[in-house]
């Protein structure tokens, strides 16, 4: 079943949770960012290609080296998000995004639009960071 939005369509808690058009939103946005993430990291590729390390100046290599390091682990993030967003869009998939891991609860509407690829309510999150933080061997 295709969705059509409205170009000014933003999910609201006044709505049924994850009905058609929310579901419809919330793909074409992870399916948009993902997109971004793919063109950042072609452009990145491409550039590392283009930039010589063969500097005669032991400091220039030395920078260059530095931003190309900085650069790699930035594209590593983003390749760990978009398998995120591709394990996202697979819950859109089988009608499970949107929902607490965890709890199995809704999480909300401000919370998936500021983190799209959120598997956990923000009460469930800060239970799991504080179990994290205590169970942590220092």
């Amino acid at each position: 079943m295709t969705v059509t939005l409205p170009p000014d369509y933003r999910p609201s808690e006044d709505e049924d949770f994850m009905n058609p058009a929310m579901r419809e939103y919330f793909r074409q946005k992870l399916m948009l960012w993902r997109a971004e993430l793919l063109e950042e990291s072609s452009e990145t590729l491409h550039q590392l290609q283009e930039t010589s390390s063969a500097e005669p100046d032991i400091a220039d290599r030395a920078s260059i080296e530095t931003d190309r390091s900085l650069e790699l682990r930035t594209r590593d993030r983003a390749r760990k998000l978009i398998g995120k967003i591709d394990e996202a869009l697979d819950r859109i998939k089988n009608d499970t995004y949107g929902y607490c891991e965890e709890t199995e609860e809704p999480i909300s509407i401000k919370r998936l639009e500021a983190r799209p690829v959120a598997t956990m309510t923000l009460e469930a999150q800060e239970r799991h960071e504080k179990m994290e933080k205590t169970h942590r061997d220092d």
